[in-house]
């Protein structure tokens, strides 16, 4: 071996670092459920929180997928990909919840010209330059 370390493929992050606001007293109720022992820490909480409430409305969750014809998860799109719905004569429009991914070897003029649009509920990862050439078709 030479000594070089190779990247094949970037792992995509899979999760999403947010930012929340709460009042103090509700802050204060969290530390004291964490000083309880009911959770390990502040985050543990609000991830319980939010997954509880993601299991309250997962029926209106699913009966939205189906009307808005989203893809649920990991949706990655390659030059490959954008370069056969070019052949074909087609344009994309993409619908994710979760994490779209367009590949970093795909140029902005493919992006441009293969994507019609593109709406993702939580997070789209592309080049800063792909991200440029398609907001005006970021809903």
């Amino acid at each position: 071996m030479d000594g070089k370390i190779h990247e094949f493929r970037p792992k995509p992050a899979d999760s999403e670092k947010i930012t929340i606001n709460l009042g103090y007293v509700d802050l204060g109720h969290i530390d004291l459920l964490v000083q309880e022992g009911f959770f390990s820490n502040r985050t543990d909480f609000i991830r319980t929180a939010i997954r509880n409430q993601l299991d309250r409305h997962n029926d209106a969750v699913k009966q939205s997928l189906t009307r808005h014809k989203l893809d649920l998860g990991l949706r990655r799109y390659s030059r490959e990909d954008l370069e056969a719905a070019r052949a074909a004569g087609e344009k994309l429009h993409i619908q994710v919840l979760g994490l779209a991914v367009i590949a970093n070897d795909v140029s902005p003029e493919l992006a441009a010209e293969t994507i019609a649009s593109i709406h993702v509920l939580g997070a789209l990862q592309a080049s800063p330059a792909v991200k440029a050439a398609l907001a005006d078709r970021l809903c």
